[in-house]
């Protein structure tokens, strides 16, 4: 494939400043990965001279470069039923059902969400996620269901990507917790840290041991004396972080078994993790505009719901 060659003056104001910086923001469209293999690779030249990333360039310097080619994702489209919550030519939010996987990994197949979106997207979707995540912005755990964002252009994904990392992001949950909090509402600000002895989930740890992490809840129904129904909205994006720290209060996720859930008599049994992303708030990537996307809750959250619901 023959590879366009590019040439870009530097516009006027710019004295001195980082190439990488300056060509990243004459070209919003490419990806940083996709310009910085170009000067990795020696393929960004002022003069006929190669420039490392940390050159300084200033305005009236025409810079030359390619791209080198990437090849496609190695990955096949599959056509997986998509509950759509949201499309344009910039991304595409997802109501992701509860036990799909999000993207490729170690012991999956070709069900994941990634291969659903390759054959909705007809293989459009943003390359900065990588061969095994194309698209992919952020992340919810296999057992959870809702809103879920896929990129379709590297600028969309820098930018929503940018956002999540900012925290400029609302997102909001629902969960089914055991117990009933005493109080309507409150605040988790406790550190969240891979769990000493068992590595394959997230605990409360210390500060010096762990990351930041901040949880808002507030009680929205109370089923009974064995369940409540909480929103919770995450002001961090650690790890399980609701799981871990609604356990730490002692009301673990219905069905949160990894994170101390224990069926009591008379409550029905659910058939997973009863946790739920159903809010998203945020900026489009393009035009600035706030968007405001909600996923319905899922059928088999409704049905547990509806259960705790009925009188003993």
């Amino acid at each position: 494939m023959m590879q366009t060659e590019h040439s870009f003056t530097v516009p006027d104001g710019i004295h001195r400043s980082r190439a990488d910086k300056v060509l990243a923001a004459g070209f919003p469209d490419h990806s940083r990965t996709a310009l910085q293999r170009a000067f990795d690779a020696g393929l960004v030249c002022r003069d006929g001279a190669p420039l490392s990333r940390r050159d300084a360039v200033s305005a009236g310097e025409v810079l030359e470069f390619t791209l080198p080619d990437v090849k496609p994702p190695p990955l096949s489209a599959v056509s997986l039923p998509l509950d759509i919550v949201y499309e344009d030519e910039a991304f595409v939010a997802v109501n992701k059902t509860s036990g799909q996987v999000v993207h490729p990994g170690a012991g999956t197949g070709e069900d994941t969400l990634v291969h659903a979106l390759l054959a909705h997207c007809a293989g459009g979707l943003s390359g900065i996620g990588g061969v095994e995540r194309p698209g992919i912005v952020h992340r919810l755990d296999r057992e959870t269901s809702g809103l879920i964002l896929a990129a379709k252009t590297d600028r969309a994904h820098r930018e929503l990507a940018r956002q999540f990392g900012a925290r400029e992001v609302a997102k909001e949950y629902l969960a089914l917790v055991s117990g009933v909090p005493a109080l309507l509402s409150g605040t988790i600000r406790d550190a969240i840290g891979r769990h000493p002895v068992h590595r394959h989930k997230m605990a409360v740890v210390s500060a010096e041991r762990g990351r930041a992490a901040h949880t808002e809840w507030e009680r929205i129904e109370v089923l009974g004396t064995a369940a409540s129904l909480l929103r919770c909205r995450i002001l961090t994006g650690r790890t399980h972080q609701i799981r871990a720290h609604l356990s730490s209060r002692r009301h673990p996720i219905l069905g949160d078994r990894v994170y101390g859930y224990r069926k009591l008599e008379g409550i029905v049994s659910p058939p997973r993790v009863m946790l739920h992303a159903e809010k998203l708030t945020f900026r489009h990537p393009v035009t600035g505009e706030t968007m405001r996307l909600a996923a319905p809750l899922p059928e088999d959250f409704r049905a547990i719901l509806a259960a705790l619901r009925r009188p003993a």
